[in-house]
């Protein structure tokens, strides 16, 4: 009878345990995803089920609770997951995810989320770097895992990201190639009439490829020389989907002043081959291709013996208007940066400065004052 009261006696409030017919002990207990949670295996005794549920309610209060199911999900299935649920991935960085994923990731993919612990972490980028795989696709390798681990300790899965390698996140390419003036005009001449504006709105007013396909005829003012950037053109690179987005923050959204110099370009080229809807298109009358573009420079580049890709046109761009005098405002405003860091990253030392700068410490020595200092110093082409 005392027994039989025994057994009638409740539980703890947390939690509870149950002896099995194989005379074991089982422990579970709702967890805050709302799901009752077994523990991982039965118990000898109650008292050992007891303990183990007083430490997951120690850990609960904590903030080291731990979804069990949920930390067992293999990384390849949450990542996926993760990369469709979030909004503020697009369609062109989900395909690089993807396809480093598949390149560079495969180690990863089937260990389940809390098996990925630092060292782990540490051996696979240590494998990595020493594959056959560019620095560029193994930062970003990197940063996504970091991502989506960080969403697995938002999600309970995991305690703590595993991710913990100084400065591995780090796209530290090598320096990027800019043009001289002399040598955008040789690219000019050198390239497919066609395309030739293509060229002078990506050096001289700092577009990406993406803004140049983008472009409408409406969004080229005639009467302030300028050009406006609404919209950007995306082509998968693994895909046939191809389509039209708003820039990536409000400061992409611009309009950008044409150095007289060059207006002549965009003019002829306003009358000779621009659409009624897209100020750049083919030869069948359809919006420009960004890999058509992108073959005629290569074409172009290989002429005037030139080793620089089309996005470091705009990085030309940048950096001769740094040298002109403009403001870290004035480059973020040019190039549609929404922050200072943004913009420094496509300021490159352009050649001849250098001199331009010990010439202008003589003349402060001269004068004897550091007031004598130019506000500016100009680059001649």
């Amino acid at each position: 009878m005392a027994e039989q009261e025994k057994e009638k006696k409740p539980r703890r409030s947390f939690g509870n345990v149950r002896k099995l017919p194989s005379g074991k002990f089982q422990a579970s207990y709702i967890g805050r995803n709302g799901v009752r949670q077994p523990a991982p295996s039965p118990f000898k005794n109650e008292r050992d089920a007891e303990r183990w549920l007083l430490k997951v309610e120690v850990d609960l209060s904590s903030g080291a609770w731990q979804d069990e199911a949920l930390g067992k999900v293999p990384f390849r299935q949450y990542a996926s997951a993760y990369l469709i649920e979030n909004e503020e991935i697009g369609e062109r960085w989900e395909e690089t995810c993807r396809r480093n994923m598949r390149l560079h990731m495969g180690d990863l993919l089937d260990m389940p989320l809390r098996s990925i612990t630092p060292p782990v972490v540490r051996k696979w980028y240590s494998k990595a770097r020493r594959g056959t795989g560019g620095r560029t696709s193994i930062a970003q390798s990197y940063r996504f895992l970091r991502a989506v681990m960080n969403a697995a300790v938002r999600d309970e899965a995991i305690v703590k990201n595993p991710c913990q390698i100084p400065g591995a996140g780090a796209d530290k390419a090598t320096e990027r190639g800019i043009a001289t003036p002399a040598q955008v005009d040789e690219l000019i001449k050198a390239i497919t009439p066609r395309y030739r504006a293509a060229v002078v709105v990506a050096a001289w007013c700092s577009l990406r490829r993406g803004e140049v396909c983008g472009l409408r005829t409406m969004d080229v003012d005639v009467v302030r020389q300028e050009v406006w950037v609404r919209k950007n053109w995306v082509e998968l690179l693994e895909s046939p989907r191809k389509f039209e987005k708003d820039p990536k923050t409000e400061a992409g959204k611009r309009e950008v002043a044409v150095p007289p110099h060059v207006w002549p370009l965009i003019v002829a080229h306003s009358e000779e081959f621009a659409g009624p809807e897209y100020f750049f298109v083919g030869k069948n009358g359809h919006r420009m291709r960004g890999n058509a573009l992108y073959q005629a420079f290569v074409r172009a580049r290989k002429k005037v013996g030139l080793e620089i890709s089309f996005h470091d046109l705009r990085h030309t761009g940048q950096s001769l208007a740094a040298a002109s005098g403009a403001s870290t405002i004035d480059l973020m405003k040019r190039a549609g940066q929404s922050t200072p860091a943004a913009a420094q990253r496509y300021i490159h030392a352009v050649d001849g400065r250098d001199k331009e700068v010990a010439k202008a410490l003589s003349d402060i020595a001269a004068n004897g004052s550091a007031a004598q200092l130019p506000r500016s110093i100009k680059i001649k082409p």
